[in-house]
């Protein structure tokens, strides 16, 4: 056999195989050669580059790529999930990831600290269980139509075997500052408060500073929307805001808000910060900025609009 009549053997029995999906049986009856022909055929195309194989997992299954972003953003780590047809699969993707993580963090003894939102939620509704440990709920309660609160949140915790729970019996947002700090004050309240600065472990949402991106933004009066834009916020976690550069924002809205304090979160040794959307870049790079995320849970368009906003965009 002349060597472009084997060239193009290579090319035929490769196109049989890798695109046309023929057996090496059948390869080997079609071509009038043993099987074992055919196996040194594709070996040989391997290796002489008629054949390139390349793997190319979906990108939220891109370990190096979660490790380049986590890099880029000075976090411990980020996790990427897929974007799903519509919020609620994507969600879901989120939460499953969430849950995950909790579930290696936390250890016997851990103090875990539970912000509300309704990716949390899900995750929570997703552990079976955790090792005896305790359980501080970060916000008051946020009711949104079609969702939980963080008091049914902290219930779940509640009836898991070993685990201590610290409720805040209030709403998250309160009418007025008086009120406000007369909340914080209660026994309770204050206990559960207090107990978030000796926090192992803390899980909170990051949502941009939009009508669509934060539960707490459609809640608030027009003057305090407008303090917050003078101000500069681009990111809200648990009803406090933040800049682009992660520094917390105190406006006349912080004094109404029962709940952690961006300088408790800062303390916490391991913060889980989740978010989804391309709109909420700018604010989980605040979170991580700012000191309280240390690990992102994102999808796929967050992590894609993160790398555009650090200047790497995806390969």
């Amino acid at each position: 056999m002349t060597q472009p009549d084997h060239a193009r053997l290579l090319v035929d029995v490769s196109r049989d195989y890798y695109l046309d999906g023929r057996s090496k049986v059948e390869i080997a009856d079609r071509r009038g050669i043993s099987r074992f022909q055919v196996a040194r055929l594709l070996a040989e195309a391997r290796e002489a580059g008629v054949v390139r194989i390349e793997i190319a997992p979906p990108a939220h299954l891109d370990g190096d790529r979660a490790r380049r972003l986590a890099d880029l953003l000075g976090a411990q780590e980020v996790v990427i999930v897929a974007t799903g047809n519509d919020p609620r699969r994507t969600r879901d993707a989120a939460a499953h990831a969430l849950a995950g993580l909790l579930a290696a963090r936390v250890r016997a003894g851990t103090t875990v600290g539970v912000s509300w939102s309704r990716t949390i939620e899900l995750a929570a509704g997703l552990l079976g269980a955790l090792p005896p440990c305790e359980v501080v709920q970060l916000v008051g309660a946020l009711p949104v139509d079609g969702a939980g609160n963080s008091l049914a949140l902290i219930e779940r915790f509640r009836g898991m075997e070993g685990v201590r729970t610290w409720p805040v019996w209030s709403p998250l947002l309160v009418g007025d500052p008086a009120t406000a700090a007369g909340m914080r004050r209660q026994p309770e309240v204050a206990a559960a408060l207090d107990r978030a600065d000796a926090l192992d472990l803390a899980v909170v949402a990051v949502g941009a500073w939009s009508a669509t991106g934060s539960t707490v933004y459609p809640l608030v009066t027009d003057a305090e929307r407008e303090d917050a834009a003078a101000a500069g916020a681009v990111a809200e976690c648990s009803g406090r805001l933040f800049a682009t550069d992660g520094s917390p924002l105190v406006t006349p809205l912080d004094a109404r808000v029962v709940g952690v304090t961006p300088e408790q979160l800062a303390r916490t040794p391991e913060v889980l910060a989740v978010g989804y959307g391309e709109h909420v870049a700018p604010a989980l790079r605040a979170a991580v900025v700012g000191g309280i995320a240390t690990t992102i849970v994102c999808d796929d368009a967050a992590a894609r609009a993160l790398e555009e906003l650090l200047g790497s965009p995806a390969a």
